[in-house]
């Protein structure tokens, strides 16, 4: 038996000082134009007509659909192009270099061919947009005025399969840190060597040492008592002082073996799911609430954990999934040295590879969150010699920096040719390949497995591979939520639409933007096979109910390889009245009954047999339908109901907070819904509405979860306006709205064929 054993304690750096390191964020006050010149540069250069704007930015997601943009469909036929930033800054004393400091900007996210000026002088960057970097500008930072130009070129397409967006999509911080780097948060490494005393339940430990290495110090070892463990059900994070300063902190241990995979000394089974770096209407503008929302909607629909597929995430998304609890496979690359598109990463690796690699595991190595780390997914030269080369050399890098965790990779073949590729790996990660991993276990004994993709629909047999096999240690589903690009993925399609047939890859498939393969939309619905994913993996008993469209009820309906067949809560089927209609309840009670209008329809065992799912062919009639959990005794728990909805009588807006901080950075998403009088959604309104933003706040971005809807989703904030349209998708609207500089009020107004209605949040 084959045994990778980690422990492991990481932090997530959020204070102002660490070790003496002091950074100050540089969001705000930027000037951008969508053009490109040599002249920009420099520190005399009158942009006083640029557009000011504050970060994180995204230009693409402000642009209109067009089908002929370079990007296609990868890019969710968005424009890419050259952009420049410029800012202005009075740096503080403190961020001057002195008494043995350096200043260096760090940059977050640029995407991508990124170079940087200060006072007109060019100082870094780098080309690999999804990589945070350091630029050293000690040497040419003063008193008084500076001006730093970012030069980001996202003109070579195709250079990415999915939407990458344009433009300083991330952060930038203004650092000072000693010359010698013991106070480099790069350079700075905190990992428990041992925790003895674990609790019978892996919630407690009598004790935990830790080793805090920095560069250029002696390492340093602290025990503590009596800790509690950090895990997906209870994400413990301590502050821990050193030396005047704080980090935060969880203590766990890992295990992975073919024997499953344990976490804090309990077996435990991945329940996860895989996320491209999108915010959706947001675009790949990564606000912090943003990244937050992201992790918390997987969260609440079940998951433990995530794959960030295919390149590393936020900062802040890796601290929101310490602070939730979710375990993540952090990902460095798609492609390596065979591309996939004519300018992707296949232009980089022999040069900056080793930096790559290093700015993911450095970065992300303090975070309790990460357990893995993925050196590609699905390369094309799988079949060549050099492959085993490079993900050999890949993998070895981040062994270096980071020795307590497995590395993996996602394959989507593997036949015997490729187990030279699975050797070099500590984890063999199964692209919709589950269905060979008992063959290949009796060929390669020592093989631990994980399905790093899955197709939606195939949820019940994902769930049976990690239940039965122990070598199979968890499945991730191609995806969890819906994003933009890779367009037409997830769809299902009608017969009379000839241009939409096939898969993604052939054709355009225009008018189609992003992805429907999400268990949860860009609204941030849960969709019915988001319930059901979580019936399958919850150790509690549940219930849901999802509605499949009749065929033929608009056209013969055709799916595709990541859809499911288009299924709702909806129960409205006008000029369906008196033809059949199937109705699907997901549950672990041990049977189920359905009523319609206080009818029984029938009542039907849910257990592992019928796939924790009952079908019922009934009769389409209006009214109110309502699913039952049924116990041993015979009464009915858990009742789940979904009704007809009358004429519409309102908007109802909610959203997901109504209070935000003033600090021009914060977000609130609101639901737009059109409901009937007793307050039931309509699940057919398309109404068009206008948004409208007044007060202290803006109005970040509109959308809907329809992937062929051809309104742009920022489009208005190019030209500096707080009124915006779009229509609704299957009732459902979604309107983000962020915060100005000054507490105070924000109200969204919301309008559609005499219908208004209006919310106020504060800022403070």
């Amino acid at each position: 038996m084959r045994t990778i054993s980690a422990l492991f304690f990481l932090s997530a750096i959020a204070c102002s000082q660490l070790f003496g390191f002091q950074r100050q964020r540089i969001d705000d006050g930027w000037r951008f134009r969508l053009a490109d010149d040599s002249t920009f540069a420099a520190a005399s250069f009158d942009d006083s007509k640029w557009r000011q704007l504050d970060l994180p930015h995204d230009w693409s997601i402000e642009g209109n659909f067009d089908r002929e943009t370079p990007a296609g469909n990868d890019g969710a036929y968005l424009p890419t192009g050259i952009g420049w930033y410029r800012l202005k800054i009075n740096p503080l004393r403190d961020f001057l270099p002195h008494d043995g400091k350096v200043t260096k900007l760090y940059f977050e996210g640029v995407y991508m061919n990124s170079t940087v000026f200060v006072n007109g002088k060019a100082v870094g960057g780098h080309p690999y947009g999804y990589s945070a970097f350091w630029v050293d500008v000690t040497a040419c930072l003063h008193e008084g005025e500076n001006v730093i130009a970012v030069r980001v070129d996202n003109s070579a397409q195709k250079n990415c399969r999915w939407y990458s967006g344009s433009g300083i999509y991330r952060h930038v911080w203004l650092c000072s840190m000693k010359a010698d780097g013991s106070d480099d948060p790069w350079q700075t490494y905190v990992r428990t060597e041992q925790i003895f005393g674990i609790s019978s339940d892996g919630r407690r430990a009598d004790s935990a040492t830790v080793c805090i290495a920095r560069k250029n110090m002696p390492d340093e070892r602290r025990t503590f008592r009596d800790v509690a463990l950090w895990s997906p059900e209870q994400p413990s994070l301590y502050n821990i002082e050193l030396d005047g300063f704080s980090i935060e902190h969880g203590f766990r241990t890992l295990d992975f073996s073919t024997d499953g995979f344990r976490l804090n000394g309990q077996p435990y089974t991945l329940f996860g799911g895989c996320v491209h770096h999108d915010n959706g209407c947001l675009g790949a503008a990564a606000f912090d609430a943003a990244e937050w929302r992201k992790a918390r909607q997987m969260k609440e629909a079940g998951f433990n954990a995530v794959r960030t597929s295919h390149n590393s995430p936020s900062e802040e998304f890796l601290r929101a999934c310490d602070h939730l609890g979710l375990l993540v496979i952090d990902e460095a690359f798609d492609g390596l040295r065979a591309k996939k598109n004519a300018h992707d990463y296949h232009e980089l690796i022999d040069r900056y590879w080793q930096a790559d690699v290093d700015a993911l595991v450095l970065r992300d190595r303090n975070h309790p969150c990460v357990i893995a780390w993925s050196n590609g997914n699905e390369v094309f030269e799988r079949r060549k010699i050099e492959i085993i080369t490079t993900s050999r050399k890949l993998a070895k890098r981040m062994r270096q920096l980071d020795p307590s965790r497995p590395v993996t990779q996602a394959l989507c073949e593997v036949d015997s040719i490729f187990d030279p590729l699975a050797e070099t790996l500590d984890l063999v990660g199964y692209n919709y390949l589950i269905q060979f991993a008992e063959r290949d276990h009796a060929r390669c004994p020592e093989r631990i497995i994980w399905q790093t993709e899955s197709y939606p629909d195939s949820a019940f047999q994902s769930w049976s591979a990690v239940n039965d096999l122990s070598y199979v240690i968890g499945d991730f589903v191609w995806t969890a939520i819906d994003y933009l690009g890779e367009s037409g993925i997830g769809r299902a399609h009608y017969a009379s639409a000839p241009a939409d047939r096939g898969e993604h890859w052939e054709g355009s498939k225009w008018p189609w933007h992003g992805s429907y393969c999400g268990d949860i939309d860009l609204t941030g619905l849960r969709k019915p096979i988001s319930h059901y994913r979580q019936t399958l993996w919850s150790d509690t008993a549940c219930l849901s109910i999802g509605v499949r469209e009749p065929d033929c009820y608009v056209d013969s309906i055709i799916v595709t390889r990541w859809s499911t067949w288009p299924t709702t809560r909806s129960w409205n089927w006008p000029g369906h009245e008196g033809k059949p209609i199937d109705v699907e309840v997901y549950s672990r009670f041990p049977r189920v009954r359905l009523y319609l209008n206080d009818r029984l329809v029938g009542e039907k065992p849910t257990t592992r047999a019928e796939r924790f799912k009952a079908t019922f062919k009934l009769t389409y009639q209006p009214g109110t339908l309502r699913a039952v959990g049924v116990l041993a005794d015979g009464s009915e728990v858990a009742p789940q109901t979904i009704r007809t909805a009358g004429k519409a009588a309102s908007l109802r807006l909610s959203a997901d907070k109504s209070q935000l901080s003033a600090d021009g950075q914060d977000l609130a998403f609101v639901v737009v819904e059109m409901v009937d009088a007793d307050g039931n959604p309509l699940p057919l309104a398309n109404d068009r509405l206008t948004f409208r933003v007044t007060g202290n706040g803006t109005l970040a971005a509109v959308g809907n979860a329809d992937m062929t809807d051809m309104d742009p989703y920022a489009a208005h904030l190019a030209d500096g306006s707080r009124v915006a349209q779009h229509r609704l998708w299957h009732g459902r609207a979604i309107a983000v709205v962020r915060s100005g500089h000054r507490a105070g009020k924000m109200t969204l107004t919301v309008s559609a064929d005499g219908l208004t209605k209006s919310i106020t949040l504060k800022s403070k």
